[in-house]
């Protein structure tokens, strides 16, 4: 018997991120809309969700459904070949039942569209959030206005508590195609990335850290958090909506660490590089609002560097995985760091 192992097939990650971006697109389409909510006694007001849609659609760089989406086909070898349009899952389950060998499969590749679009929407409320006056006070996100100078700081308001909202009932859906214990637990790991101990806690500290010298163990806390926690929990979110095993789990835990860390690093040297265009947002923002960076801490150079460690930390994980093709995975971390927006 021929021992030798047959090398993954031929990936072309640019091809993949876009075959990935129109499911999560389409998804986000069909989910955040009036017609979503058919079922309830009352739709959702019409306003309102011109502002959900406005905050989520046609815009961003999706980084964070790209990690869940990433992350389980890393731990599901094989199991998302299944990529119906959303509109066809319920006809598609019932016609495969649940005797069909091949519908866990399927329905584990629900459960990740479901998490890359809950996650996607817990990021947008919170851009929406924090570009307020109360905030930031920002007028340009995804290069375009942001929703309180599109829709008034009420609907901006109103629409980043509902996408809060429906992220939670995306991963909750009725019937059986997700477990109820896979439910709680993807439930949990997502309130806790955006609650206190997550992306709200990092916040509170960057708006008291404003004009105050941090330490570099106190920034790299404030951004695990604000930051970090989203990014780390996207990562581990996609795993569990496979089988990963501890070892595994672990190894995924300290790359979406990394990852999610680089990410911020790398957001502070553009801030300093990069133009408004380029970004699609104000650039500039944090030395004109007098924010701890880790550019006002290290410098640019060292901040560079700095990037390229985390880095090589994100590379050495997925190297203690034991996944037998983390690809697509080391794109994504090499396109956190080489990022231009």
């Amino acid at each position: 018997m021929d021992a030798r192992v047959t090398p993954p097939a031929p990936l072309d990650l640019n091809d993949w991120i876009a075959a990935q971006l129109d499911r999560v697109e389409r998804a986000l389409n069909q989910w955040v809309s009036v017609d979503a909510s058919a079922d309830m006694e009352h739709h959702a007001p019409a306003d309102l969700m011109a502002a959900m849609r406005y905050a989520v659609l046609d815009g961003g760089k999706r980084l964070r459904p790209l990690l869940v989406l990433a992350a389980f086909e890393a731990v599901s070898s094989g199991l998302t070949d299944d990529y119906l349009p959303v509109e066809e899952w319920d006809e598609e389950i019932a016609r495969r039942g649940a005797a069909d060998p091949d519908a866990a499969g399927f329905m584990s590749g629900e459960a990740a569209l479901r998490t890359a679009c809950a996650v996607e929407l817990i990021h947008a409320y919170s851009l929406v959030h924090d570009d307020m006056p109360c905030m930031d006070n920002d007028v340009l996100r995804r290069g375009k206005p942001t929703v309180h100078v599109q829709f008034g700081e009420a609907s901006a308001l109103l629409a980043g508590d509902a996408l809060q909202a429906l992220a939670f009932e995306l991963l909750t859906p009725e019937g059986t195609q997700i477990e109820p214990i896979k439910q709680a637990h993807l439930c949990r790991l997502l309130a806790r990335a955006a609650g206190c101990a997550g992306m709200a806690g990092g916040q509170a500290i960057d708006l008291a850290s404003v004009g105050l010298q941090l330490s570099e163990d106190q920034l790299r806390e404030m951004h695990r958090l604000k930051t970090g926690a989203l990014l780390q929990a996207s990562v581990m979110m996609g795993a569990a909506c496979g089988e990963p095993t501890p070892a595994t789990q672990a190894a995924l835990q300290a790359f979406g660490a990394a990852i999610g860390l680089a990410f911020q690093v790398v957001d502070d040297i553009l801030d300093v590089t990069a133009d408004s265009s380029t970004l699609g947002k104000t650039a500039g923002k944090d030395a004109e609002q007098d924010k701890p960076t880790y550019v006002s801490l290290m410098g640019l150079a060292r901040a560079r560097t700095y990037a390229q460690t985390l880095h090589g930390q994100a590379l050495s994980a997925l190297a203690r995985t034991g996944l037998a093709d983390t690809r697509i995975l080391r794109g994504l971390a090499a396109m956190v760091v080489e990022r231009s927006n």
